[in-house]
C-alpha cells in the first residue's frame, strides 16, 4: 500500500514535466492531512444543516477544491464519470472515485486525497502550506454561499477573539496635541471619569514615567493592559492643577450614545451598539426628558451606524415600544429560529420620534429603525439603508481557526427581510431638495406620497429575487445623509398632521 502511494507520487511528478522533480521530502510533507481532515470534517458537518440555502456536501466539496486552482492556475479539478479528477492545462494528472453517498467523511477523504496529489506536483500549492490550502478551500467554497460567511485562520481568529472580548483600560481615549498627549474623550461612569479626568486634560506621567513628547498612541498603549491590573496616572487639568490617581484596568465599552437638547428637540446620536448602549440611551433619554422645558420630539440619529450587538437594538426597541413583536429570525436549523418581543411599558410615551438613516445605516441599526417604523412608533427619514439583515453563528475548528456561517435572516415586524432591501424611509431625502419639499408639502396636507413604494417594500418576502431588489430600493436610493434630514425631522415634529401622515398604521 505504501509502495503504491509512493509510485503514484513519482508518476504524478513525471507527468508534471519536472515541475516537482526537485521538491524535497520536507516540502512534500508540508500539507498536514490530519489537520485538513479534521478541519474539513468539522466545518462541513457544521455547515450542511445550517446554511440558508441548502447545498449537498458533494457540491460544497467541489467548490472548495477550486481553491487549488486559486493557488496554482495550471491546476483544475472536475467531476466526470463518477470520478474526481485533477488536471493541468486540460491534461489529467490523476483521478479518484467519488463517494457513493453524501456522507461528509467520504467527501472529506476525497478532497484530502486530491489535494495530496496536487501537493505532489505543484510548487505553489506546496508553498501555501496547510494553512494556505485550507484558507483557499474555504475562500472558494464561501464565494458560492454569501458574502458574510468565511473561514478565519488560527492566528487571525485569536486576534478576533481578543477584540471581541475587549481591551482593558480606564475608560478614556488619548489624542496628540502638540508635544503632549491630551484626553480626547472620557467614558461616562468609567474609572477615569470617576477620578475626575476630563476631556482636554493633559497626561503628565504613567506609572511615574513622564510622557511629555511621547506619541499619543504609545501613551494609550501604556494605559491599556490586562484586566484587573493596576496603573498610576498623573494629569493636569484645564485649571493648571496637577492630579494623580491609582487605577485598576477594567473592560470599559466606549460611549456610543451622544445626546443634546436643541430648543424643544432631544437629538440623540447612536454611533453603534455595544453591551452598554441600552443603559447609555436610557440615561440620555431620562436626562433629556427631565427639566422644566417640555420635549416636543426625539430625533434618533442612526446615520453611519454600522450596527453591533443585535440584542442591544432589540432592548432599545423594547424601551420605546408597548408589548408586541420587535423582530424575528428565520433559518433552516431549529436553533436559528428566534422571536423577540417587547414588553408592556414604554419610555417617552406619547413623544413623537423621528429616526434619521442613510446608506451606511446597517445591521442592528436597521433592526431598530425597522421595529419602530413597522410598529408605528417612529417616522424614518433619509435614504434606503445598507440592507444587512443576516445572522451568523460561529464554530471553533480543530486547528484553532473559526468558521462564520450565515444561518438566518432577520425579519421586521411586518414580515419583510432586512437583507438586501434595507429600511425604506417614510420621508425620502435622497432624491434632492425639490423632491423632499414636495413630499413634505404632501404630508402637511395629510397625504403620503411614498405610500406605493412603502407598500411594495413591506409586502416583499424572503428570499427576494435579486433582480427585484433594485426596483424596490430605487424609490429612495441609498445616499450619505445631510442637513436636509434633520431639517425634515424638525418640520415633521412641529406639524402633527404631517407626522401622523408619515407614520405607518400601528400593528395590531
Amino acid at each position: 500500500m505504501i509502495r503504491t502511494g509512493l509510485l503514484l507520487v513519482l508518476l504524478l511528478a513525471a507527468q508534471w514535466g519536472g515541475h516537482a522533480a526537485h521538491a524535497d521530502p520536507q516540502a512534500l510533507s508540508g500539507f498536514d492531512t490530519q489537520v485538513a481532515t479534521s478541519v474539513y470534517t468539522a466545518a462541513l458537518s457544521f455547515m450542511v444543516p445550517r446554511i440558508l440555502d441548502p447545498e449537498p456536501v458533494s457540491r460544497l466539496t467541489q467548490w472548495g477544491l477550486r481553491g487549488l486552482t486559486a493557488l496554482d492556475p495550471k491546476l483544475a479539478t472536475e467531476l466526470r464519470d463518477s470520478r474526481l479528477r485533477l488536471l493541468s492545462q486540460g491534461r489529467m494528472l490523476t483521478e479518484i472515485p467519488v463517494p457513493k453517498d453524501e456522507a461528509v467523511a467520504g467527501w472529506v477523504q476525497a478532497a484530502v486525497g486530491l489535494t495530496n496529489a496536487a501537493v505532489a506536483v505543484s510548487l505553489p500549492v506546496r508553498r501555501a502550506g496547510t494553512t494556505g490550502i485550507v484558507q483557499a478551500f474555504f475562500d472558494e467554497l464561501f464565494s458560492h454561499i454569501d458574502v458574510y460567511s468565511r473561514y478565519v485562520a488560527p492566528a487571525e481568529a485569536g486576534e478576533d477573539r481578543e477584540r471581541r472580548a475587549g481591551r482593558a483600560g480606564i475608560g478614556m481615549s488619548v489624542m496628540q496635541k502638540g508635544k503632549v498627549a491630551t484626553v480626547a474623550d472620557v467614558v461616562r461612569d468609567g474609572p477615569a471619569a470617576v477620578a475626575g479626568v476630563r476631556p482636554g486634560d493633559t497626561i503628565v506621567a504613567v506609572d511615574g514615567e513622564s510622557v511629555r513628547g511621547v506619541d499619543a498612541a504609545l501613551v494609550s498603549a501604556q494605559i491599556a493592559g490586562p484586566e484587573n491590573t493596576s496603573l498610576t496616572m498623573t494629569w493636569r487639568g484645564k485649571d493648571g492643577k496637577q492630579h494623580e490617581s491609582a487605577f485598576v484596568r477594567v473592560l470599559v465599552p466606549p460611549d456610543t450614545v451622544f445626546g443634546n437638547r436643541d430648543d424643544e428637540l432631544l437629538i440623540v446620536r447612536i454611533a453603534g451598539f455595544n453591551n452598554t448602549t441600552d443603559t447609555q440611551l436610557a440615561h440620555t433619554l431620562q436626562d433629556g426628558l427631565a427639566g422644566d422645558r417640555p420635549t416636543e420630539g426625539i430625533v434618533l440619529d442612526l446615520r453611519g451606524n454600522r450596527g453591533g450587538v443585535l440584542r442591544q437594538a432589540v432592548t432599545i426597541a423594547d424601551m420605546l415600544l408597548p408589548d408586541g413583536l420587535v423582530a424575528s429570525t428565520s433559518g433552516r436549523a431549529p436553533e436559528a429560529e428566534h422571536v423577540w418581543n417587547s414588553t408592556p411599558g414604554e419610555l417617552a410615551e406619547g413623544v413623537p420620534v423621528v429616526i434619521l438613516v442613510d446608506g451606511r445605516t446597517a445591521s442592528a441599526a436597521e433592526v431598530l429603525a425597522a421595529a419602530l417604523a413597522d410598529r408605528g412608533r417612529a417616522v424614518v427619514v433619509g435614504s434606503s439603508t445598507f440592507g444587512k439583515g443576516l445572522v451568523q453563528t460561529i464554530a471553533p475548528l480543530p486547528d484553532g481557526g473559526e468558521l462564520f456561517v450565515t444561518w438566518s435572516r432577520i425579519l421586521a415586524p411586518r414580515g419583510w427581510p432586512i437583507q438586501g432591501l434595507g429600511v425604506m424611509p417614510q420621508l425620502c431625502t435622497s432624491l434632492g431638495d425639490a423632491a423632499t419639499q414636495r413630499q413634505l408639502d404632501s404630508l402637511v396636507d395629510g397625504d403620503q406620497s411614498m405610500k406605493a413604494a412603502i407598500i411594495a417594500h413591506r409586502n416583499a418576502r424572503a428570499p427576494v429575487p435579486p433582480a427585484r431588489v433594485p426596483a424596490i430600493r430605487d424609490a429612495c436610493p441609498a445616499a450619505v445623509g445631510g442637513d436636509a434630514d434633520l431639517a425634515a425631522a424638525r418640520i415633521l415634529i412641529a406639524d402633527p398632521v404631517a407626522y401622523a401622515a408619515a407614520l405607518l398604521p400601528p400593528m395590531r
